[in-house]
């Protein structure tokens, strides 16, 4: 195992630098909750049930905007969609420095559904560039990008708003994503194949042809690694505070995300990769006995490693079979809901592994965590078998009828 078919990605024309801007805006994107959190709970004065509002609305917003957005791509490419998110999140990011709280309540939902889809942009452009021998490489290369973002985003923006202000942060936030904006309509990535090109002729297929059970069951594992994730992360939090090790809070994440990059740059690599189902089966079982390490920061540090280890892999999966089950003309809405079905799973998974720390002890966060993933795998595994089973049936029935 080396890092040759790393090294195949970026002699691929217009991949690298296309790999990197999607790094780049991703940054302010990922910083935004946190941001914004800190500026409505210390130069609003509300509390942080209302900046959980203003986030909740973002979240949503995004979660209903994103296949609606790869749908415009679908039919009308990259170049209309990316200009109307980057004007629209510039102009939202910039003045919201200044918006009373109403006001930016009521704004955070439009705006979110006109975020640059930053990830489904991402994912389109390497099933259009990559061939499919390598696109396990260069998917996980792309969920690696997405935590060194996770890494270096909010921590930027929590030092310059420390430094300076929120409204200061909010404002570069808004040029950021202008500047972005330019730079991704002027590269202009293709995200779709030469030959996808074509022969794209004709209406598009319907959602019935394309939406199959094996379809669903892939979404439905992506909300339940996003569910197990946000769990953890809360989980970790919690058991911090309640160990006393709150200031140990930084080196944990940090090892979380460490492991996750690891895990993503062995798995695209790997000579016998795991189906994204059995990934997201090892992730729940990695996750429920971390309850037992809550003790001090350390011990939960090294517990946290091996279910870390596999979230970008499965993640990576995810994005693998949503490129295979799919036509082209419809890919872009696809990954939209991809994109809306993993931040459906946070939003379940915040308020119910909330819920559950708020009422016992921390370890049994991660247990919850890993039941609600074992959860949606068990949809996600009962999908896929009545998936092939269909194939299977519509395999035999002409042999039978010769």
């Amino acid at each position: 195992m080396g890092l040759q078919p790393y090294l195949h990605l970026f002699r691929i024309r217009a991949l690298p630098t296309s790999m990197l801007l999607m790094l780049l805006i991703r940054m302010p994107i990922i910083a935004s909750g946190v941001v914004l959190t800190l500026h409505v709970v210390s130069e609003l004065g509300r509390g942080y049930g209302a900046a959980g509002l203003v986030g909740t609305a973002t979240l949503l917003g995004t979660a209903l905007g994103a296949p609606v957005l790869g749908r415009m791509i679908d039919r009308y490419g990259l170049r209309p969609v990316v200009a109307a998110c980057g004007f629209v999140s510039c102009a939202y990011w910039v003045s919201s420095a200044h918006l009373p709280y109403p006001v930016l309540l009521m704004a955070a939902l439009p705006a979110g559904a006109l975020v640059i889809p930053a990830g489904s942009i991402a994912r389109q452009v390497i099933t259009a560039l990559v061939p499919l021998a390598r696109r396990r490489a260069a998917f996980s290369l792309d969920q690696v990008l997405l935590e060194v973002s996770y890494m270096i985003g909010p921590v930027v923006a929590i030092f310059v708003s420390t430094e300076y202000s929120t409204s200061v942060t909010l404002t570069a936030m808004g040029i950021a994503n202008g500047v972005f904006a330019l730079a991704l309509l002027y590269l202009n990535p293709p995200v779709r194949s030469p030959g996808e090109l074509s022969g794209s002729a004709g209406p598009s297929p319907t959602l019935r042809t394309w939406v199959s059970t094996k379809f669903v069951a892939a979404l439905s594992i992506a909300m339940g690694g996003a569910f197990v994730l946000v769990g953890a992360e809360l989980s970790a939090i919690a058991a911090l505070r309640a160990s006393g090790d709150v200031a140990w809070t930084g080196i944990v994440l940090a090892v979380m995300g460490a492991a996750s990059l690891v895990g993503g740059l062995v798995y695209g690599v790997a000579s016998r990769p795991a189906s994204q189902l059995t990934l997201m089966v090892l992730l729940t079982v990695f996750t429920m006995p971390v309850g037992l390490a809550t003790q001090n920061w350390w011990i939960l540090a090294l517990a946290l490693v091996p279910m870390n280890v596999l979230c970008a892999p499965t993640l990576a999966a995810t994005a693998a079979t949503v490129s295979e089950l799919v036509p082209h003309t419809v890919r872009g809405m696809a990954m939209g809901l991809q994109d809306s079905a993993t931040r459906l799973g946070l939003g379940l998974g915040s308020p119910f592994v909330g819920f559950v720390l708020d009422n016992a002890e921390p370890g049994w966060g991660f247990v919850t965590a890993a039941a609600g993933g074992l959860c949606f795998a068990a949809v996600g595994a009962i999908l896929s078998l009545r998936g092939r089973r269909r194939e299977h049936t519509a395999a035999t029935s002409p042999r039978q009828h010769a």
